[in-house]
C-alpha cells in the first residue's frame, strides 16, 4: 500500500502526494469471478487476488495463472483511474479512464486473461498476461462504453453515443464463446471482436446488463427486458432443461414477458438465474432455475417467466406488527398479553408455512403434467379465464375452447400424447384380466387335480 502511494501520478506535486497519502481509503467497488476477486479503491485503483492471470517468469511474455493470497495492485494502471471492471473464469474487463481523471466519454476498455473463446475481443485466440485495450472502442469512434459484463467465457459491454449528441441511445456488445447463443448474433458462432446484438430495438438506453454462464440479459431505462442463450435466454443448465415445441437455446434477443417493470435499477444473472431490481429497489423479480431458492420466491421449482421474490420477507411485516400490537397489549393487559400474542403469531407463521409448502407441491405436479401433455411449461396465462373469473370449472367447455384455438402441431402433439395414454390403459385392462382369469382358473385345475 505504501509502495503503491508514494508512486503518486506524472506531474503530481509533493503536497499533492502528502494530501492523497492521508486522505482516508476505502473500496468503492468489487467482484468476483471463476477463481479471481477484484475491487478499485477510491483513488482509482485496481486490486486483485486469488487465481489470476499474471506475465511468465521465462520472459516471453506468456500468461501463467498465480494463486496470491492478498490484493496486489494492478501496476498497469497507475497514473489511471479504474472506473468498473469485470471478469469471468479466466479473463478480465476494465474501464478505465485515458487521462488521470474519469472526464465524461474518456474510458478505454481494456481486457487481459485467458481467451480460448475470444472473450478479450482483441481479434484472436491468444490469452494476455497484461491488460491491452480493445481496439473497437477506441477514442475515435462515436461510442463510449459504460457498463461492462463477463460470463464464464464471453463478454458484453453497453456504449452510448459520445456527447453531445441529440438522441440518448445505447448499443449492446457481445464477444466471446457463442455457444448457445450467449452473444445474441443470431449463430452459435464465436466472435473474436465486439460484434453489436442487432436485434435488440433502437432507439432504446440500456441501463443494465449481466451475464451468466451461457447467457445474457440486458434492461432498458422504459424497463424493458431481454435474454438471449441457453433454454430461451433463461440460462437453465442442461440437467434442467424442459422439452416439446418452445425449447431451445435462444440465438437472438427474447423479450422478457412479465409485469412491467418501472423504474429499473440493475439486472444481475447468476450460474442458471436471473434477478432483477426495478421501481427504484422497491420491488425484486426473479426467473430460471430454482435449486436452493435462489429465486427467493418461497420455492425451489424451475421459473419461466418473472415471479415476485419474497421481499421485503412476510416475516418482517409480522415482526413490525407484533411491535405495535405489543406497545397497545402491554399497556391494556401487561406481560401475559405479550405471551398469548406471541403464541398466535407464532402458530400463523407455521399454518403460513405449511400452506405455501403445500401450495409450492401442487404448482410442481400442475408444472410437470402441462408440460406431460402440451410440451412446455406451465405459465400463469396458461389458466383458464373462466377459473380466474368466477372460480368454477366447465372442463367440458374448456376443453373444446382449448382444441379450438390450438394450431395444427399442437393438435397433432395432443393426439399422439393420448393415443399414448389411451393404448397404456388398454394394456393395464388387458393384464388385469388376465390375471383375473389365472384366479379363476387356479381353483378350478386344484379340484380336477
Amino acid at each position: 500500500m505504501e509502495r503503491f502511494l508514494e508512486l503518486g501520478s506524472p506531474g503530481q506535486s509533493k503536497d499533492e502526494l502528502e494530501t492523497k497519502s492521508k486522505a482516508p481509503f476505502k473500496i468503492c467497488a468489487v467482484k468476483a469471478g471463476g477463481m479471481t476477486s477484484l475491487a478499485i479503491d477510491n483513488l482509482g485503483a485496481l486490486w486483485m487476488w486469488g487465481n489470476y492471470p499474471q506475465e511468465n517468469n521465462n520472459g516471453d511474455g506468456s500468461l501463467t495463472f498465480v494463486s496470491c493470497f492478498t490484493p496486489t495492485p494492478v501496476w498497469d494502471f497507475h497514473g489511471h483511474t479504474v472506473v468498473k471492471v469485470a471478469c469471468g473464469n479466466e479473463h478480465v474487463v476494465a474501464l478505465v479512464s485515458a487521462g488521470e481523471r474519469h472526464k465524461g466519454d474518456d474510458l478505454l476498455c481494456y481486457s487481459w486473461g485467458g481467451n480460448g473463446h475470444g472473450q478479450l475481443g482483441l481479434g484472436d485466440t491468444e490469452s494476455r498476461a497484461r491488460p491491452e485495450i480493445v481496439g473497437t472502442f477506441s477514442q475515435d469512434i462515436q461510442w463510449t462504453v459504460y457498463e461492462v459484463a463477463c460470463g464464464a467465457f464471453h463478454t458484453a459491454l453497453l456504449t452510448r453515443k459520445k456527447r453531445p449528441s441529440d438522441t440518448l441511445e445505447s448499443m449492446c456488445w457481445t464477444f466471446g464463446l457463442g455457444d448457445r447463443g450467449q452473444l445474441g448474433h443470431g449463430t452459435t458462432r464465436s466472435a473474436l471482436v465486439p460484434e453489436p446484438v442487432k436485434e435488440l430495438p433502437q432507439p432504446v438506453y440500456l441501463v443494465s446488463v449481466d451475464c451468466g454462464l451461457f447467457h445474457t440479459s440486458v434492461v432498458s431505462s422504459a424497463g424493458d427486458v431481454w435474454s438471449w442463450g441457453m433454454e430461451k435466454g433463461l440460462g437453465l443448465c442442461p440437467d434442467a432443461s424442459f422439452t416439446g415445441t418452445d425449447s431451445g437455446d435462444a440465438i437472438s434477443p427474447l423479450r422478457i414477458h412479465g409485469p412491467k417493470f418501472n423504474d429499473p435499477v440493475q439486472v444481475s444473472c447468476g450460474a442458471a438465474h436471473t434477478v432483477l431490481v426495478a421501481h427504484d429497489g422497491y420491488k425484486l423479480w426473479s426467473w430460471g432455475r430454482g435449486r436452493s431458492g435462489v429465486l427467493g420466491n418461497g420455492k425451489t421449482v424451475d421459473c419461466f417467466s418473472p415471479t415476485i421474490v419474497l421481499w421485503p420477507p412476510l416475516n418482517e411485516d409480522f415482526k413490525q406488527e407484533e411491535l405495535n400490537q405489543d406497545d397497545k397489549i402491554v399497556d391494556q393487559k401487561g406481560s401475559d398479553g405479550v405471551s398469548e400474542m406471541e403464541k398466535k403469531l407464532s402458530l400463523a407463521m407455521e399454518e403460513m408455512k405449511l400452506l405455501q409448502s403445500k401450495l409450492s407441491t401442487m404448482e410442481r405436479y400442475a408444472s410437470i403434467l402441462h408440460g406431460s401433455i402440451f410440451g412446455k411449461p406451465f405459465e400463469v396465462q396458461d389458466i383458464p379465464i373462466s377459473l380466474q373469473n368466477s372460480g368454477t370449472f366447465d372442463i367440458a367447455r374448456e376443453w373444446e375452447n382449448m382444441l379450438e384455438s390450438s394450431d395444427r402441431s399442437g393438435l397433432v402433439r395432443l393426439e399422439l400424447f393420448y393415443r399414448n395414454m389411451l393404448t397404456g390403459v388398454k394394456d393395464k385392462i388387458l393384464k388385469k384380466r388376465i390375471q383375473e382369469l389365472i384366479k379363476e382358473c387356479l381353483p378350478s385345475s386344484a379340484q380336477g387335480k
